[in-house]
């Protein structure tokens, strides 16, 4: 026990009691390295254990009080639901105590609302429940979360250099289970990388991307509340912790993603956090991000090991820096366009396929029906009038996914734009692209029966596509197969067919 923690130890007794909630249901209790949360009923209480660490001093009352307080501001706009006030424990004229009575604080208490622990994704997850869909929904919830992040003035370069000079210290004793050569080797790229990454890295910090972030947004901190993610118990001790690039928060998560093996779910993240935010900028220091975010994973299993030498987390540790080692590890963008007539199943077989492309995690999704919707201002599934699909109208779209698409290129990551490229313009359009970048391009056309297509498009439901028959009939009249792009059959089931993409991708 901290030495602090003897004058606590009333207050922690107290809120162990059933009789401070005025109850006779039972209080259980959950410590951790620097909060002891008393769980009754449909309620949570969290105080602040008296300790002081390195990296912490919650060893005062007012300190205490303050980080609680801090908590509050930081998790209640985003989870309201979850977090409610902050109250004292209080001494009565005879000695007692009493939550939130009038006599004089010994202790102070933040108040929750509890939820099952089976809506935490990390639970979701392991359950087998994160659906590519959900997945996509943790992207747009971060990206929310991002927008109201208040903005910092620190330099993003210099937030990293510490990180890795921190990580650096930390391995130098940590070869016998991380490995000599692993270690050296991913430092070595690490600073190769983050020396491409520094200049981008301050200007993103001029631009408004370095904000006061959750700092621990990993599956465990996120949660469904009514149907949708939350995040939640953002980092609230250490203010320079918790200011940082918003990707570099937004890689935490998808690392997750990435060491659980959820690939296509991080891909189905990070495309919709693109959608929301438009910050196709970030993604060059993506890789270096997530390298970082899984290196201090590495750390933090080895220091938790204390001596035990489990082979298990020694194991663990090791594919910690493995995963961060792979995200470092050189990784060229390509251009790939995937067209065809609507009901050909090119969004499906896009998403499918891009995941495989590095880096990780995957490459970013253009679909022509989501960005002509959003030069309406409209959302994914909304109808557009028919004026929404004028031949200006088009030519507009096919301008900003070839804008996005470059954009995403020269950050570094490959690309896959997904459209029907009827016209030969637009194809021609999209080879020029990747030929002036320096890129390698695929383009895959789809094609299958038209009767096949017009079952698909009337049995379409949720899908951001307005395409019915009769605009199918009209592609058929002015369809051409494209010189120089590989046609692919997709009559078939659409694992079948996002297989066969792959081959053509990726050649034996």
């Amino acid at each position: 026990m901290h030495p602090g923690e003897t004058q606590q130890a009333e207050a922690v007794a107290f809120l162990s009691s059933p009789s401070a909630y005025g109850s006779d249901g039972p209080v259980e209790v959950v410590t951790t390295h620097s909060a002891h949360v008393f769980l009754t009923g449909r309620l949570a209480f969290k105080i602040k254990r008296a300790v002081r660490y390195s990296y912490l001093d919650f060893s005062s009352l007012e300190a205490r009080k303050a980080v609680l307080e801090r908590e509050l501001a930081l998790n209640a706009p985003a989870a309201p639901e979850i977090y409610d006030r902050v109250v004292a424990v209080t001494r009565d004229a005879s000695g007692g105590l009493a939550l939130d009575g009038a006599g004089a604080p010994v202790e102070y208490v933040l108040r929750m609302h509890r939820f099952p622990r089976e809506a935490e994704l990390s639970r979701i997850a392991d359950a087998g429940g994160l659906t590519v869909d959900l997945a996509g929904r943790l992207g747009s919830a971060v990206a929310a979360y991002h927008a109201d992040a208040e903005r910092r003035g620190a330099d993003g370069a210099v937030l990293i250099r510490e990180i890795i000079d921190e990580l650096r210290e930390a391995f130098d004793g940590m070869e016998p289970v991380l490995g000599r050569g692993r270690v050296a080797a991913f430092l070595d790229r690490a600073e190769q990388v983050f020396a491409q990454a520094a200049p981008r890295l301050t200007e993103r910090s001029a631009a408004g991307y370095v904000r006061r972030c959750h700092g621990d947004l990993h599956l465990r901190n996120l949660v469904m509340i009514n149907g949708r993610p939350v995040p939640f118990d953002a980092l609230e001790f250490d203010e320079r912790l918790g200011t940082c690039d918003v990707f570099y928060d937004f890689g935490f998560l998808l690392m997750d993603l990435l060491h659980r093996g959820a690939a296509a779910q991080a891909n189905a993240a990070l495309n919709s956090y693109l959608q929301a935010a438009g910050d196709y900028g970030g993604l060059a220091a993506l890789p270096l991000f997530m390298a970082l975010r899984a290196a201090i994973r590495a750390m933090v299993t080895v220091q938790g090991m204390a001596g035990s030498g489990s082979d298990e987390a020694a194991g663990d540790a090791r594919n910690y820096l493995d995963l961060a080692a792979d995200c470092l590890a050189a990784a060229p963008p390509r251009l790939v366009a995937v067209g065809g007539l609507s009901g050909t199943g090119k969004t499906t077989v896009a998403a499918r396929v891009a995941p495989l492309l590095r880096p990780a995690p995957g490459a970013v999704h253009l679909r022509s029906d989501v960005e002509r919707k959003a030069l309406f201002g409209a959302a994914p599934l909304d109808r557009l009038p028919t004026e929404g699909y004028g031949t200006d109208v088009t030519a507009k779209v096919y301008a900003r996914l070839l804008d996005l698409a470059e954009q995403a290129l020269r950050a570094g990551h490959s690309v896959i734009v997904d459209a029907t490229f009827l016209e030969a313009g637009y194809r021609k359009q999209v080879q020029a692209l990747a030929a002036r970048l320096g890129v390698p391009f695929d383009g895959i056309w789809l094609h299958a029966d038209p009767a096949v297509l017009e079952q698909r498009i009337a049995a379409r439901t949720g899908d951001a596509s307005d395409a019915d028959a009769d605009v199918l009939h009209a592609q058929l009249k002015r369809s051409a197969d494209p010189a120089g792009w590989t046609r692919i059959a997709c009559g078939g089931e659409a694992g079948q067919v996002a297989g066969l993409v792959q081959k053509t991708l990726f050649p034996a």
